[in-house]
């Protein structure tokens, strides 16, 4: 894949995360600063990962969290009637759902024909961390949101 389809994939996801953010009533702000090559998401209590493939591409979108954007997300997404509970099912399908969102816009953003997705999968615990693939041809993207007095962390691995 060249420099200009991965830039094209990591914009796309990135002004979708935007997009769903405000769609829900949250203020998303993209910390340019912070934006890595690699993996960095500390302080992650929840996330939620989705592979996509097809139309010459192939990675995974997840989509890390911490705990007050996970109570803001819960909160804005379930109207209030959920409580942030991270050991909540029902809670915690919210970043799941969050998740399906923001890759189904990017992927009507990007436009490629055949390109699809597989149901999210959702992890929790303290200080998640994911470790990088060291695998010749794959690159890893890390672009940080501020979410009210939290933070979310879009981390894209793409196979080229």
């Amino acid at each position: 894949m060249n420099a200009q389809n991965i830039s094209k994939l990591v914009n796309s996801f990135g002004a979708a995360v935007l997009s769903v953010g405000q769609s829900v009533g949250l203020s998303v702000v993209l910390d340019k600063e912070a934006i890595v090559p690699g993996v960095n998401a500390p302080g992650s209590c929840a996330a939620a990962l989705i592979g996509f493939v097809g139309g010459g591409m192939q990675g995974t979108v997840a989509l890390m969290i911490d705990e007050p954007s996970f109570g803001a997300f819960v909160t804005a997404m379930s109207g209030g009637l959920l409580t942030p509970v991270i050991d909540d099912p029902v809670a915690l399908s919210v970043i799941g759902e969050l998740t399906n969102m923001v890759c189904g816009q990017a992927i009507i953003k990007l436009d490629v024909q055949g390109l699809d997705i597989t149901p999210p999968q959702i992890i929790t615990g303290e200080n998640i961390k994911s470790v990088p693939s060291r695998s010749e041809g794959v690159r890893n993207f890390t672009l940080p949101f501020h979410v009210n007095q939290g933070r979310l962390f879009l981390v894209l691995t793409i196979n080229s």
